[in-house]
């Protein structure tokens, strides 16, 4: 018999062939003899073959005992032998099936929820795979086998043909790689679009990633009505209605319309049921989503205020809306309301730290942000701000640019005042100004609160982007608000409002905090480390002295010990450097003998550290002259590698320019890391300086042969 993808009829150009030997119970049956004239030709034959043999009563236990093994026998084969055998196993199997489902359904879920816990979303996923990820082969089987038990219903045609289309692509993968894979890596889109017959590589990723999407939709509802199934004790013949909303109603754990609904003469129907099911976190009922999508009257612009505040209830619903958007999606109804939601649909980040595509991590925004909406006193700007914020990726110009003039022409035709336009379209082009201000630029200098004062111009705005900056690196990646991420937007945040209420900034916080160890006051440096939940916090306090960064680099460096985040400025006649590291378990004395050891010459970084690439970027190095009018700031964006900080404060040091500030942040790939410089004795560098040392950290950071990495 042929089980799992060989009974279903799905293998690959390099599938295995899964079959077992089953046999009646009959203690005088030569069963070695038989078995070895099955496999030995097939084994000689080259064929990867996954075999077993089993009687039938092991069989159906077996099944019993493994849930894999029963999702496998639902689609048993025959191939040879006595066909009755085979009929017997198969209708035991699917009876089993039936009359333990509603026993065997939780396990089922929890089994497949770890897998998707573990593998990842396909639509997401860097390296997708097409079977184990969510909205992947191994998806659509389960739900095969949900159809199976009569419990719940499944939209069969689509799920069908995205499953059929999903073994398509996997067929070209396997031909493209030469060998059993499910996995897309990067590479393999370009080679993969002619043979799907579309233009790019682009393309083939919103191809796949579409048909994934489709399949986690259909799964994500079926499981939905398993669950209510589940929870009802007894069926009843016929579900009751029970009225939530005008024209909209709850049957059976789905919101559906009730007979008062009147489509053709209310266009915000469509957003009423949507609102609905998403509060309530229920399904939203396909067959209603497309019925409305179909004959909805079309909404007016702008907007009537009922509508755009069921928009507003609609994404501030939390987790609820993610289902709810879904089916808006995959029915067509999500077009008719946001015709732009095309310009981002399915679009992949460029930066390897987000999990989601944008127009996912758009929805994830939304949810991070409804649970904060009490801080701001414009939930509705701050909603709708969140739903905008990356509408203008995709296009060649910065993304926030490119979306404020869009978000401004979809806030004014949702019926928003002028100022409520106004506020929209400033979070959209500013909405990465905190982030970026706060890790890439001194907090003490107040030509930092000023710029981000000057951008916002009201405590009103402040409140809310400080909002949507929050709920924007949430749903990116806990990297992206970690603690010391998390520390320096809400400093830099609490210090501009201070500058907006009182025309005044706050006092420095950073140094002003620090006390110095004793023995930074005896001439030496002092290491102190504190474990962090997922990485270590290092302080290191020595008197301050050109290169002093260049070597506390140097250490972590060495000890290949990487650097996610930094902050080092000067106090009153010391260098205090605080560095955010990814290992756990670091002995400060340890740290401390390194340190002795390079500043000694005993260790020379260059000798010891191993060159790598540079990467494949070439590196950008900025003199920044509006950043401060008190030192001269020079920004560097290179690849991520061991080695970045020292190789900078090196070359500087060789220079004898003096680091008075500096500021590390590490997101997926790239290091962005700011330096505030000085003269040694003190005062900004002459245009001529400042070029010196940006081409002296250039030539640092682009060389493969001599440079440190």
């Amino acid at each position: 018999m042929a089980v799992g993808g060989y009974g279903r009829g799905e293998l690959a150009p390099y599938s295995d062939l899964d079959v077992v030997l089953v046999h009646e119970e009959d203690p005088g049956f030569d069963l070695a003899a038989v078995a070895g004239q099955v496999w030995y030709p097939l084994w000689d034959s080259g064929a990867n073959l996954d075999h077993s043999v089993r009687t039938l009563p092991q069989m159906v236990e077996t099944a019993g005992q493994d849930l894999k093994v029963a999702l496998g026998l639902l689609d048993v084969r025959h191939v040879a032998g006595d066909p009755n055998l085979t009929l017997r196993l198969r209708t035991t199997m699917l009876t089993e099936w039936r009359r333990d489902a509603r026993q065997r359904l939780r396990a089922l879920r929890a089994l497949v929820d770890s897998r998707h816990e573990l593998m990842g979303e396909l639509a997401h996923a860097s390296v997708p795979d097409l079977k184990e990820t969510e909205g992947g082969i191994r998806d659509a089987t389960v739900l095969k086998a949900l159809v199976a038990t009569w419990l719940v219903d499944v939209p069969h045609v689509e799920l069908e043909r995205s499953r059929l289309a999903m073994l398509d692509v996997r067929d070209q993968v396997h031909a493209l790689a030469g060998r059993a894979t499910d996995r897309v890596t990067p590479e393999m889109w370009g080679d993969l679009a002619p043979l799907l017959g579309v233009p790019d590589a682009r393309a083939a990723q919103v191809t796949v990633r579409e048909l994934g999407r489709r399949i986690t939709h259909l799964s994500r509802l079926t499981w939905r009505r398993v669950d209510d199934v589940l929870d009802r004790a007894t069926a009843a013949r016929r579900p009751s209605l029970t009225p939530v909303a005008e024209g909209v109603a709850l049957a059976a754990g789905e919101i559906v319309l009730d007979k008062r609904a009147r489509p053709a003469e209310d266009p915000a129907l469509l957003l009423r049921a949507a609102a609905a099911a998403a509060e309530r976190d229920v399904v939203l009922a396909p067959p209603t989503a497309a019925r409305l999508a179909r004959e909805c009257a079309p909404m007016p612009t702008p907007w009537p205020a009922e509508a755009r505040d069921l928009l507003v209830r609609l994404l501030a619903a939390g987790r609820g809306l993610l289902g709810t958007w879904e089916t808006l999606e995959a029915t067509g109804a999500l077009t008719r309301l946001l015709p732009e939601w095309e310009r981002i649909r399915l679009l992949p980040h460029a930066s390897e730290i987000h999990r989601f595509t944008v127009d996912r991590h758009v929805v994830e925004t939304c949810i991070e942000a409804s649970s904060m909406i009490r801080r701001v006193d414009r939930p509705d700007v701050l909603m709708v701000a969140a739903l905008l914020h990356d509408i203008g990726k995709g296009s060649l110009t910065e993304h926030s640019v490119a979306g404020e003039p869009v978000a401004r022409e979809i806030a004014a035709r949702l019926g928003f005042d002028e100022d409520g336009v106004d506020l929209v379209a400033l979070l959209v082009r500013w909405h990465l100004l905190l982030a970026e201000t706060a890790t890439t630029r001194d907090p003490d200098d107040p030509a930092t609160v000023e710029t981000v004062a000057q951008r916002v111009r009201t405590r009103q705005a402040l409140d809310l982007l400080t909002v949507l900056t929050e709920a924007d690196a949430r749903a990116t990646s806990p990297k992206a608000w970690s603690t010391w991420r998390s520390g320096l937007i809400l400093d830099l945040s609490r210090r501009t409002a201070a500058a907006l209420s009182s025309g005044r900034s706050l006092p420095p916080i950073g140094s002003e905090d620090v006390e110095i160890p004793e023995a930074a006051t005896q001439g030496a440096a002092a290491f102190s480390v504190e474990e962090l939940e997922d990485g270590s916090r290092v302080t290191v306090t020595a008197p301050d002295r050109v290169g002093l960064l260049a070597d506390v680099s140097a250490v972590f460096a060495l000890q290949r010990i990487r650097i996610r985040a930094a902050r080092a400025w000067y106090q009153d006649g010391y260098g205090v450097s605080v560095w955010e590291v990814g290992e756990e378990q670091l002995q400060a004395a340890t740290l401390r003998q390194t340190y002795d050891g390079v500043v000694d010459g005993r260790l020379d970084p260059r000798a010891r550290l191993q060159v790598t690439s540079p990467g494949t970027l070439q590196p950008s190095v900025d003199v920044r002259p509006e950043a401060s009018a008190h030192a001269t700031v020079l920004e560097v964006r290179t690849t991520d590698r061991p080695g970045v900080v020292h190789l900078v404060c090196a070359a500087l040091a060789a220079l004898d320019v003096t680091v008075r500030s500096a500021h590390v942040d590490t997101l997926g790939p790239q290091a962005v890391d700011v330096f505030y410089l000085q003269e040694a004795s003190a005062g900004v560098l002459s245009d001529q300086r400042a070029a010196a040392a940006a081409h002296a950290v250039r030539a640092a950071l682009g060389s493969s042969g001599s440079a440190v990495s």
